[in-house]
C-alpha cells in the first residue's frame, strides 16, 4: 500500500505520524498545489490532506486510489460526486477538537473580558514599580458570572461551550443555524432575540447557506455596545468590514477571531487597521491544534485505514 501526506505541514511537524508507516510505503509533501498533487497521486492507494481540492484534475491520473482521508471535519474541498464515480472512498474527523476548541474560546474571551493586554503591559513596562496603590483600577472589568452567554450553533463544540459558560455562572441561551437543534438543557431563541440580550456572542456553527454573511452589519446594530463577540466556526460567517466598521464605531465593545474570510490573512483585509488588542484579538485558526487534538486527530486516521483494509 502506498500512503501520500499531500499537505502534512497542516498537522504540524510535532506529530508522530510513525505509526503510518507500519501499514505500507508512506510519502509525506509539506504542501501541494493542483499540478503537484495530480503526479504526487498517480500510484497512490490511500491520499491524506487537509486542504487540497480533491476532484478530477487533481486526482484523475490515481488509478489506484482507493481511499480519501481529510484530517478535518469539513470536507467542502471534496468532489464526492466525481468520488463517488470512482468508487473511491473518502473519510473525514470529527470531535476530536471539541476540548481544544472550548478551551481557546474561553482564553480568548478573558483575554478581552479582563483587558488583560493592558494589565501585563502595565507591569512590563515597568509602571506598576513604586506605584501610589497596590491595585491599579485604570480599566474596569466585570465578573462572568450573572451574563447571559449566547451561542450561535449548539453542535458539540457549542455544547461544551455552553456547559463550561454555564458552571462559571451564565445564563446561556442559543440559537440554531438550522432550525432543527433542540437542546432541552438551554434556551432556544431567535436569531434577533439572541443578539439583544448577550453579553457574549460566541459562533461555533458550519458554513453553509444558513450562516454565510450570518454576522453583518444588521447582526452587529443589534448587539449590546458592550458586548464581546467571538467567532471560533468558519470565517465567511462574518462579513468583515462590517464587524471592523462595528468595533471602530463602538456598536460592540470587543470581538475575538480565530478564523477569517481568507487564510492566511490578506494585506486587504479590513480588520488589519484595528491595532487596538483590547478591542480585537486575531488568531491564527489554532483553536483546533493543541498537541492532544493532533495526535488524537491523526490516530483517528490511522485507525480509518486500518478498518478500511480490514489490517
Amino acid at each position: 500500500m502506498k500512503i501520500v501526506f499531500l499537505d502534512a505541514k497542516t498537522i504540524g511537524d510535532d506529530i508522530d505520524l510513525s505509526g503510518f508507516d507500519t501499514l505500507g510505503t508512506v510519502v509525506k509533501y509539506g504542501f501541494s498545489t493542483a499540478g503537484e498533487a495530480r503526479e504526487r497521486t498517480a500510484d497512490a492507494d490511500v491520499i491524506i490532506l487537509n486542504k487540497v481540492e480533491v476532484n478530477e484534475q487533481t486526482i484523475g491520473k490515481a488509478k489506484n486510489l482507493k481511499l480519501v482521508c481529510v484530517t478535518a471535519t469539513g470536507t467542502n474541498n471534496l468532489d464526492k460526486e466525481y468520488l463517488d464515480s470512482r468508487g473511491i472512498a473518502w473519510r473525514n474527523v470529527a470531535g476530536y477538537s471539541t476540548e481544544s476548541v472550548a478551551q481557546h474560546t474561553f482564553a480568548m474571551l478573558f483575554y478581552l473580558l479582563e483587558k488583560l493586554r493592558y494589565y501585563d503591559d502595565y507591569v512590563k513596562t515597568d509602571k506598576y514599580v513604586d506605584d501610589v496603590t497596590f491595585t491599579h483600577f485604570a480599566k474596569a472589568f466585570h465578573e462572568l458570572s450573572g451574563m447571559t452567554y449566547g451561542i450561535v450553533g449548539l453542535g458539540t463544540i457549542g455544547k461544551r461551550v455552553a456547559d463550561i459558560a454555564r458552571l462559571f455562572g451564565c445564563r446561556v441561551i442559543y440559537y440554531s443555524t438550522s432550525g432543527k437543534n433542540i437542546q432541552p438543557e438551554y434556551e432556544r431563541v431567535e436569531f434577533d432575540g439572541l443578539l439583544a440580550q448577550s453579553d457574549i456572542v460566541s459562533v461555533h456553527a458550519p458554513l453553509n447557506e444558513n450562516t454565510r454573511g450570518l454576522m453583518d452589519a444588521a447582526a452587529f446594530s443589534g448587539m449590546k455596545p458592550s458586548a464581546v463577540f467571538l467567532n471560533l466556526g468558519r470565517g465567511p460567517i462574518v462579513v468583515e468590514q462590517d464587524l471592523a466598521d462595528a468595533l471602530l464605531q463602538g456598536k460592540i465593545a470587543a470581538a475575538g477571531l480565530d478564523v477569517l474570510d481568507a487564510e492566511p490573512m490578506r494585506e486587504d483585509n479590513p480588520l488589519r487597521g484595528i491595532k487596538d488588542s483590547e478591542k480585537l484579538l486575531i488568531t491564527p485558526h489554532i483553536a483546533w491544534a493543541s498537541i492532544e487534538a493532533r495526535k488524537r486527530l491523526m490516530q483517528i486516521i490511522l485507525n480509518q485505514i486500518k478498518d478500511f483494509f480490514h489490517l
